[in-house]
């Protein structure tokens, strides 16, 4: 009889504590919140905006803010009083031209410390470029950052965003075409909107997934 009081004890105890833990567990359960549907007014300004991060990734603006400071100085304010002028001025031109169709193939990325190496991206791979040995990425990793179709239409489209922004410069126009005719005139202010306009619209399209020298690399 003991024994099998003892059972009833034992099994009253288990079914009262159970009944206490019940409600305990129902309050520690955390619902998930559900995610809110986002409207198609949302999806485009989100689209937007990532649009135009892409674009200030791919839009020549070092090459364009060091060809804006030193064109003045190079075409003496437009005049290029002589042959040497307009050499040194094609030569600014040339340089910044080089300069953004190369940034368009360069890359970075973290390395096992956490640190930014930036690269050169080439048919291989990716060629170190910062001083940083070769071990720093593996052959396979360094293969996913090998140079694509779309990096050349990328470099081609940024080359011709530079050449309008040269083209509409007064003092270059000054330096090669003192007195231009009135249809070139007209060419020269509607020919690099039309241009920087496409191209923006193709870079929004087709953006790159290169993270270049100068542009923000994420944490991960």
């Amino acid at each position: 009889m003991d024994t099998i009081a003892n059972v009833e004890n034992q099994e009253y105890r288990a079914a009262i504590q159970e009944i206490i833990q019940q409600p305990l567990l129902a309050a520690n359960k955390v619902e998930s919140p559900v995610k809110p549907a986002k409207t198609l007014g949302q999806k485009a300004m989100r689209k937007t905006f990532k649009g135009t991060a892409h674009l200030a990734n791919l839009l020549p603006t070092g090459s364009v803010l060091a060809f804006q400071i030193l064109s003045p100085a190079f075409t003496h304010q437009g005049q290029c009083r002589s042959a040497v002028s307009q050499a040194l001025t094609l030569g600014l031109l040339v340089c910044c031209a080089a300069s953004c169709f190369l940034l368009c193939f360069t890359d970075s990325f973290r390395d096992a410390r956490g640190k930014v190496r930036h690269g050169l991206a080439t048919f291989r791979g990716l060629w170190i470029i910062d001083g940083s040995r070769r071990e720093v990425i593996a052959a396979e990793e360094a293969e996913n950052y090998r140079v694509r179709v779309i990096d050349f239409f990328h470099a081609l489209a940024s080359l011709l965003v530079f050449a309008a922004v040269a083209s509409f410069d007064q003092n270059v126009v000054k330096c090669f075409c003192p007195e231009p005719s009135e249809e070139v005139k007209e060419l020269l202010v509607a020919l690099p909107v039309g241009v920087g306009v496409l191209c923006s619209l193709f870079f929004v399209a087709f953006p790159s997934r290169r993270h270049g020298i100068g542009f923000p690399l994420s944490r991960n």
